[in-house]
């Protein structure tokens, strides 16, 4: 007997019949943990270290630029070639979605698939614990063990598009709602006297408690506009990162009023009409399709109810006469 035929028998002694599948299984899994660190500790490369050394200047531009970038994550910064999408297309699609989603920072994607792989391999041990632990039995087939170890690891995988999935919608469903207010509101500031930049600051002010994803934008672009950046870009930038169609729609309008000279508070007055009747048409639309949904829901609520009511009478007369 070799050593392999009698490593595959032992394990079938302990583990049962999928001893050496499990064994496999938490191998691997070991074996990903472990390759974590070793990316994790991965030296910079000379080349990188020497350019960036020849691009940070003195020591002053190179506090001015660590200040600067203070918010990201140097670790994940390090390993981007591990944590990103080698694929641009791919790159932009994903930072898109987590712009969308509330998250702009610029090692979000990093994070993101961090959070995909540390969960997965997280789900995968855990199937394999509670398999081997819990349901494991002699009955046990391949198909039991591989469902209960790939499925919790790639729920796990799957977990942080779904978070961020839902972060979407909820955003722009907040950005909507709420999007007709502030045209009101900056309608009032511009017929009283403040340029557009001023009141999409005090918009911003005034959204923060009852929309505070549409008042972060507002003050991305107020900023943004305070820094230089040209006005049009800086609108185009808000419509791609609120994915609404009426922010997008309002940008458009903005720009074609500042192209062709037109006044602003005419623009805003028109559209501000419009949002409000889209509002009002919104809420009839929902109005009319809660009937709808309420046939099911009271089907099975009311209907069983009543034909007990009605009918156990009559089952209970009948029992009884049979009795008798």
């Amino acid at each position: 007997m070799t050593t392999m035929e009698a490593l595959v028998l032992m394990l079938t002694d302990l583990l049962g019949p999928n001893g050496p599948m499990i064994a496999a299984s938490v191998l691997i899994a070991i074996f990903g943990l472990a390759f974590v660190p070793l990316i994790l500790s991965r030296r910079d490369d000379p080349i990188e270290k020497l350019k960036r050394s020849q691009s940070g200047g003195h020591g002053k531009d190179s506090q001015k630029e660590a200040l600067r970038r203070k918010a990201s994550n140097a670790k994940l910064d390090k390993y981007k070639g591990f944590l990103e999408p080698q694929n641009e297309e791919e790159l932009s699609s994903v930072r898109l979605k987590l712009m969308q989603a509330g998250y702009p920072s610029r090692d979000a994607v990093r994070a993101f698939h961090l959070a995909q792989m540390v969960l997965g391999i997280t789900g995968l041990i855990a199937g394999v614990t509670y398999f081997v632990m819990v349901k494991q039995t002699d009955a046990s087939t391949t198909k039991d063990m591989l469902m209960w170890t790939l499925g919790p690891g790639g729920a796990g995988y799957m977990l942080p598009k779904y978070w961020v999935t839902r972060r979407v919608d909820a955003r722009k469903e907040e950005i909507t709602a709420g999007f007709p207010d502030s045209l009101d509101m900056m309608l009032v500031c511009v017929e009283a006297g403040q340029s557009l930049d001023q009141s999409i600051v005090r918009v911003a002010g005034e959204l923060r408690a009852s929309y505070p994803a549409l008042a972060h934008e507002f003050q991305i672009v107020a900023h943004e506009m305070k820094a230089g950046k040209d006005k049009s870009q800086v609108l185009s930038d808000m419509g791609e990162r609120c994915g609404v169609q009426d922010v997008s729609s309002f940008v458009t309008v903005l720009i074609q009023s500042a192209t062709f000279g037109t006044s602003i508070a005419d623009a805003l007055r028109v559209y501000a009409e419009e949002m409000r009747d889209k509002r009002v048409m919104r809420a009839e639309e929902a109005a009319n399709k809660l009937p709808t949904k309420m046939t099911l829901a009271t089907m099975m609520l009311t209907v069983p109810p009543l034909l007990i009511i009605l009918v156990s009478p009559s089952i209970l007369g009948i029992q009884s006469l049979g009795a008798q």
